[in-house]
């Protein structure tokens, strides 16, 4: 079984509220989770409204198809455009 984590730290540039953060990353997390069949979860700046910091999830029996589905989970979280990605790390476990 290969495991694949990524912490990725976004900015948020059209949200004025905490509600207009959480429908961006509602609408994120259902779009990774229905195409790429992978965990997601805020997981860090919960009270600030222009940051978000989520972690995703991947789990294969092959290490390149665990990499290529992360590279397009990165391309899908790049094309939404009300937020910018800053940070990525990513762990194979």
């Amino acid at each position: 079984m290969i495991v694949i984590c990524a912490e990725i730290e976004c900015k948020l540039y059209e949200g004025q509220s905490l509600k207009d953060k959480r429908s961006v990353i509602k609408r994120v997390q259902s779009k990774l989770r229905k195409e790429y069949n992978v965990s997601v979860a805020e997981i860090d700046y919960y009270q600030l409204w222009q940051r978000i910091k989520l972690g995703v999830v991947a789990v294969s029996n092959e290490w390149t198809h665990a990499e290529q589905m992360m590279q397009e989970v990165l391309k899908t979280i790049d094309s939404f455009p009300e937020f910018e990605r800053t940070l990525t790390t990513m762990d194979r476990l």
